[in-house]
């Protein structure tokens, strides 16, 4: 009796608890605390089981109801939704869930049936555990879809400058605060967005890129924000959910953000301070949760001076900066970025290219590269294809970067007709892959004879096309 009378009064002084439902004679109750007693037992439900008050309070609730799952709720912590109970000739369907405080500890459980003698209750139930079956399925297609797949181990580099960097970001992604990544075309700001992403607490849930760049402006606003049902012509029926929608829960990805239109840069903020969107032609909000990162290879401070960039959004994006270094800042990276892009580029055009020569390696990394990683990438593919050879030599590489001011250090070995000839031979190559190894429409844009192109050639050693 004491304990039932203890118990009883936790109940009653417990604000969370007693807010949780209100005795009435359409739904029943119970309610357990976090140990698994009963505090509170609706009339209904004792009407339900055939017991007294007396009976259940101060009980545990595995001896008022032998198959109950309210001990799996405390066990989990989760709730358990639309399962149905059949007693006494009567179909329940329940809910089940935990009971939280303030601080966001477990205190207890409810078991609360919602629907009571309804014929097709057992039908409903399976309809809508089979509805939340297809909700997680297809919530797990949209994750598979819109999903990063760079993670921090994918980094290729032990400059000191690129180590920096990344143990920056790797602080970054613990955070919940939005980034902004800057750097050059080509640095490689997306693979460091997804790495974030994929290192930190949202990593289960989307990654949802757009490039502000490549969306007109006229159908930006829907791609961010989705529309409704006959917003515009051509409208999908049911409307279209947007990326922020998609990004539920995960990290919304906004490249060359710099290239945002001024009419679009309002409109964004005010999401990133509200946390609503609403779709175009829509009549309701619409809460969303998620991250943002940004990225741009333009100075937007200059922007925000010039005029052509907000400067409260900029400092809306700007509450942690990420600087990605140029390849030039990281030249010790170069050969470790040759060999990786070697595997990969022999794999994708199944060549058989087995190293490159100190020399051209030496070329290679006292470039320039304006373009950076993805200028290496496409210069290295192309010398993958037009080669005929397993070792790549200085020769092997493009006219440009041979002779570019700094690379000379090859070019003094040569002399003036074997420079010439290299020069032939590569605007033959050229021709060649631009016409696809038509030898006479080759000849004719090099504007000789075809008995002629297939001299030089010869001399050349072009025996077979970039394309066998």
């Amino acid at each position: 009796m004491n304990d039932r009378k203890r118990i009883e009064r936790e109940f009653r002084e417990n604000p969370v608890l007693a807010g949780v439902l209100i005795d009435n004679p359409y739904e029943g109750f119970i309610v357990v605390n976090k140990d698994g007693f009963v505090t509170f037992i609706s009339n209904l439900y004792l009407d339900t089981i055939n017991l007294t008050r007396e009976d259940t309070i101060g009980k545990h609730i595995t001896e008022v109801h032998e198959n109950t799952k309210l001990t799996q709720v405390l066990e989990t912590g989760k709730p358990i939704s639309y399962d149905y109970w059949e007693t006494k000739g009567m179909t329940l369907i329940v809910v089940r869930f935990p009971i939280l405080n303030n601080a966001g500890d477990l205190i207890g459980a409810v078991g609360k049936a919602v629907f009571v003698d309804i014929p097709s209750g057992k039908t409903l139930a399976n309809k809508l555990k089979q509805l939340e079956k297809e909700v997680e399925f297809y919530r797990q297609e949209l994750y598979k879809f819109y999903n990063a797949k760079y993670t921090f181990n994918d980094m290729i580099g032990e400059s000191d400058a690129i180590k920096k960097v990344k143990k920056i970001a790797q602080k970054i992604a613990l955070s919940e605060s939005t980034v902004l990544i800057t750097g050059e075309s080509g640095t490689g700001k997306e693979l460091f967005a997804q790495a974030i992403h994929n290192a930190s607490y949202r990593s289960r849930f989307p990654f949802v890129r757009i490039n502000c760049a490549a969306v007109p402006e006229n159908l930006l606003e829907a791609e961010l924000f989705g529309y409704a049902e006959g917003a515009f012509t051509g409208a999908k029926k049911g409307g279209k959910p947007g990326k922020f929608e998609l990004a539920q829960g995960g990290t919304i990805f906004l490249d060359e953000i710099g290239e945002l239109p001024l009419s679009m840069q309002s409109k964004l903020l005010n999401v990133l301070q509200e946390r609503e969107i609403e779709r175009v032609g829509g009549i309701r909000t619409v809460s969303v949760d998620f991250r943002v990162i940004a990225a741009t290879n333009r100075n937007l401070e200059d922007m925000v001076k010039e005029g052509t960039f907000r400067d409260d959004l900029y400092y809306r994006l700007n509450v942690i900066s990420l600087k990605i270094p140029s390849l030039r800042e990281r030249q010790d990276d170069i050969p470790l970025l040759v060999n990786y892009f070697t595997d990969k580029l022999n794999n994708k055009l199944k060549c058989s290219v087995e190293r490159f020569t100190e020399e051209a390696m030496l070329v290679l990394s006292k470039h320039y590269w304006p373009g950076n990683i993805r200028e290496l990438q496409n210069t290295l593919e192309r010398v993958f294809i037009l080669s005929d050879d397993n070792i790549i030599s200085v020769n092997h590489l493009p006219f440009s970067i041979k002779m570019r001011k700094g690379n000379i250090i090859q070019s003094k070995r040569l002399t003036l007709d074997e420079m010439i000839d290299q020069t032939e031979k590569r605007i033959i190559l050229d021709t060649l892959s631009n016409v696809k190894d038509d030898r006479i429409a080759a000849a004719e844009l090099l504007g000789i004879h075809l008995s002629s192109l297939y001299r030089k050639m010869k001399k050349h050693g072009i025996k077979k096309s970039f394309t066998s």
